[in-house]
């Protein structure tokens, strides 16, 4: 394989209903450090339907390079469409990298398509590098049930490709002034060769837990002592306009949904407060809420690693100092109203 074909940093740009997902934007961070160190090119890969208004702000985040593939099987994602699409774009520009997010959508294509390119795929990662010299990505990812930290390469095949999670990177500022390249490619996926077929739309619960994009999270560990006692930490999170997370430990013991979780076995964040209620610190939680920028620390120990992290801590019992904090925020959103 001869590597000097392969140019450029490029991104999955994935829509839904014309829309881009959060993730796509975040990468564009990271694909701009790394294009910049290898002396590359940022590229998009916008794939959907009626995605105009999409393919304009890759260029504002950051884009060089934007391919677009807009037609109505793309409305939706499934699986055979949007591999086949992505399958002869790569092949037609051939990055040197490829990002794609750890959504559900993005865990579903990566692997199909690197099998199609016959190359790596490292899934799920949490850290981003490159070797200069060899030119080779580092990804980094949780092994063996979040107990250690892997870095993983793929010296021998082109495109290095993986999956990373949301959040873990900050969305660059956009740029109206950006100026980059628009191609449009039209790559057509005839109704027989999609195997299935979307009959309903349904929004779940779930989908109301969007701890990724949240600006405020009110987390709770084992430390609260049971299930019921999330009360407080949902009545806190509703005066403040935020969402309620939780450690592994706690949806382990079934006192909230898999959806809840934060840490390197769930979801990664980065909100601009992080409350953690009940919280010991163990370092696999705290890679998944490493990029907060202010945490507040609630424990009645003292001694617990939480607080070696935190901006603010407060060494006491949550049931007395949630309570006070909702009081407290309610007035003065009373005051702010009048």
């Amino acid at each position: 394989m001869d590597f000097s074909e392969y140019k450029g940093v490029y991104v999955f740009v994935e829509t839904e209903e014309g829309r881009p997902k959060a993730v796509s934007f975040e990468l564009l961070n990271p694909a701009r450090k790394l294009a910049d160190k290898l002396g590359e090119f940022v590229g998009a890969f916008v794939v959907g339907h009626q995605v105009e208004e999409t393919a304009q702000m890759c260029v504002q985040y950051g884009a060089d390079k934007v391919i677009v593939i807009d037609a109505p099987e793309y409305q939706y994602y499934t699986t055979d469409a949007f591999t086949n699409a992505l399958h002869k774009a790569v092949e037609k520009y051939k990055p040197n990298v490829m990002l794609i997010g750890a959504t559900n959508n993005g865990r579903d294509l990566g692997p199909r398509l690197s099998c199609r390119l016959q190359t790596g795929l490292t899934a799920d990662c949490t850290s981003l590098d490159i070797n200069v010299e060899s030119r080779n990505m580092e990804w980094t990812r949780p092994a063996f049930g979040g107990n250690l930290l892997a870095t993983i390469m793929c010296p021998n095949d082109r495109p290095q490709m993986g999956t990373v999670r949301q959040g873990v990177f900050k969305r660059p500022k956009p740029e109206p002034s950006c100026h980059g390249e628009m191609i449009y490619e039209t790559i057509r996926t005839m109704p027989q060769e999609i195997s299935t077929r979307l009959i309903e739309r349904v929004k779940e619960v779930v989908e109301s837990v969007n701890l990724e994009e949240a600006e405020i999270i009110v987390a709770g560990g084992y430390g609260i002592g049971k299930a019921e006692n999330f009360k407080y930490l949902e009545e806190l999170a509703q005066v403040l306009g935020g969402q309620v997370g939780a450690t592994r430990k706690v949806v382990d013991a079934g006192w909230i949904a898999h959806a809840y979780q934060i840490g390197q076995t769930g979801k990664t964040v980065a909100p601009k407060l992080y409350i953690a209620v009940g919280i010991s610190g163990a370092i696999q939680h705290l890679a998944g809420m490493s990029g907060s920028e202010t945490v507040v620390a609630i424990n009645n120990d003292a001694g617990a690693p939480i607080f070696g992290v935190a901006h603010y801590g407060i060494a006491g019992d949550y049931k007395e100092v949630l309570p006070a904090l909702v009081d407290e925020f309610r007035k003065r959103k009373g005051e702010q109203e009048r």
